[in-house]
This record gives C-alpha cells, structure tokens and sequence, in this order.
C-alpha cells in the first residue's frame, strides 16, 4: 500500500516542480513542446511494462509525470489557437471535460483490470497512451493553428512568469484552485478510508467516485459556457464552495452510501465545472502569457492536493473531523472570491 501510495504521489510532486517551465515552454514553442509531452506521456507508459519490475514501473511513473504538465498546460492554449474567441469556452470546456473523462475511464480500467490483472491493466493503458500520441502528433504536424498571433507570442519571451505572477486577479485564482481541488484531491484519495468505518464497502466507495468524476464531465461539458455567456462565472464558483462545504458536513454526520451518493454527484458537477471556468477567466486574463497562467492554475491544484490530502491523511482515525477539516478549508475560497470580483476579467 505504501508503495502504491508513493506511485500515485510522483504526479503532484513532479507537477510541483515542472508546471512553471513546460508553462512558458508552450508559450514559447507551442508544438514542440506538446508533442514532447505526448511522446514522453507513450514512452512512460511502454516502460512501465518492462519485466514486470517495481523499477521500471517507477522509471515509466516518473517519464509520464514529466510529460504530464506539458499535456494538462496545453489545454487553454490548443483552444486560444484554434477556436474563435466567441467559442473559446466551449474549446476549454470540451479540453477540461475529456480530462476528466480520461479520469473516468481510468477508474473504470482500475476497476475492471484490479487484483490479479495489473499486467493487463498496464498494456492497455500503454495502447491508450501510444494512439492518443501518435494521433496528436499527426494533427500538430499536419494542422497549423488557425488563431495563431505571432506578435502576442513573440511578446511572451518578456519575463512571462513575473508578469503574470505580478496579477492580483492570477493570484486569487491561484488561491482559489489550491483550495478547490485540494479538497478534490483529498476527497478522491481518502474517500473510501474515511467512509470504511461506517461499513461502506470499497466497491460502494469506488462507485461514489465513479459517480462524482461522470457528474464532473457533464458539468464540465455544460456548465462553463452557459455561466461565462451570462456573466456567472464568480457565481458558480461561489455555488461549488458551498455546496462541497455543505456535503463535506453531511458526510460528517452521515457516513454512508445514501449520503455519499447525492453528495457525490453535486460537488463533481459543480467542483469541476469551475476548472473550465477558471482557466478560461486565466486565459483572457494573461492574454500571451496564457500558457505560463495556466502553468500556474495547474500548479495550484496539484500542491493544493498535495496539501490537503497529507492533512486529511492525519484523521484518517476520526472520518467526521476529517470531513469538517474539508468543509471549513473550502470556506476559505469565500473571501478571496469576494475579492475576485472586484476586478475586470479582461487582459490587465
């Protein structure tokens, strides 16, 4: 289990230190710097198949954690440059929601391929990983961008990460998505521990999570483009911070699988869908620089869960304080949201 743990936790620390560099990478050479990531993200996972080693499975672990910050940094920057600006949110929308879509089939492939199976498990991801490669590449070879800005690129080399660091408005969402998927994080990763004492079942615990990440597609894939369009962006927000607050204190005082369920689909819907939203808002904001913004919401998120997890980790043995522990760290995004507001989303 420990090692499992280890395995799983090279992602959020390789992120940690990689987000910024691969960020201003793609701002700088767009598609080299995709197709590294998509190359390097099939070579890991066809290590990971080598002699059925511990080593080379960490080996394959660290290879696609590498590649995986010029993957998920990309997301905005595919969209800026190869949608309009009036469908832009529905591009970052679509590229967030296969995110999570690919989140889903990976919990489904745990499930169907777990025990005896890993081997399996492995070589499918491996196919997964080489197509989804070999496919991008061909379209980023084939397919130049057709919002391409020369100009605004070329303005980028600048000292990107000072200039958008400096941002007031970048830093509160920065701020904002360390909390909002830390609490993601430490509810994906902890949820069937602090729920097994109350006698629900490891099979119910994944079908919660399975629960939560589809309801986290289809908000994902609905809702950013219809708040953005109406000027609610901070208003989802807002909404996806109380209602995780609240379903964290539900499940402090109902530990179980007919509590778990409707709390489940209702902060994935809303929790989720704010990632589009953010990034998008982190796109009109940094402008040029969107790829090293975007670098930083990612950054965000993953030391958020880094954070937050280890805490919850520490009250694995009181599931209800733990969960009123989450409840009351959301909370925190309140204030910064009401601060939020009182800056224009438009390029400072």
């Amino acid at each position: 289990m420990s090692a499992i743990g280890w395995l799983s936790q090279i992602f959020p620390l390789v992120y940690v230190v990689l987000a910024i560099p691969a960020g201003m990478l793609l701002d700088r050479w767009f598609k080299p710097s995709l197709a590294f990531g998509a190359v390097l993200t099939a070579l890991g996972a066809v290590v990971r198949l080598g002699g059925n080693s511990f080593t080379m499975v960490v080996i394959g672990q660290v290879i696609i954690a590498i590649a995986q910050p010029f993957v998920l940094n990309a997301v905005t920057k595919v969209a800026i440059t190869n949608v309009s600006e009036r469908d832009r949110p529905n591009g970052i929308a679509a590229g967030s929601a296969g995110i999570f879509g690919g989140m889903l089939l990976a919990l489904i492939l745990g499930a169907a391929f777990g025990g005896d199976h890993i081997p399996q498990l492995l070589l499918v991801e491996a196919a997964f990983a080489v197509l989804a490669s070999v496919c991008l590449v061909l379209t980023l070879v084939r397919r130049d961008p057709v919002f391409a800005d020369s100009a605004a690129e070329s303005a980028v080399v600048d000292a990107p990460l000072r200039k958008v660091w400096a941002d007031k408005y970048i830093r509160l969402l920065v701020a904002i998505v360390f909390v909002g998927f830390g609490i993601f994080v430490a509810l994906t990763t902890w949820l069937e521990a602090l729920l097994e004492p109350a006698g629900v079942s490891a099979q119910d615990s994944g079908v919660l999570l399975i629960a939560m990440v589809v309801a986290g597609v289809i908000g994902s894939a609905v809702l950013p483009a219809w708040v953005l369009k109406r000027g609610k962006a901070l208003t989802l927000i807002g909404v996806a911070v109380g209602v995780t607050a609240f379903g964290c204190l539900v499940l402090a005082i109902f530990p179980s699988f007919a509590a778990g369920l409707p709390v489940s689909i209702v902060i994935g819907l809303f929790l989720l869908a704010t990632l589009p939203v953010v990034l998008e808002m982190t796109e009109r904001r940094a402008g040029a620089a969107s790829g090293t913004a975007t670098a930083l919401i990612w950054l965000a998120g993953n030391a958020g869960g880094l954070v937050v997890a280890i805490l919850v980790q520490q009250l694995l043995d009181y599931p209800a304080v733990a969960f009123l522990a989450m409840g009351v760290i959301v909370l925190i995004a309140v204030p910064l949201v009401l601060k939020l507001s009182r800056w224009p989303v438009d390029t400072a």
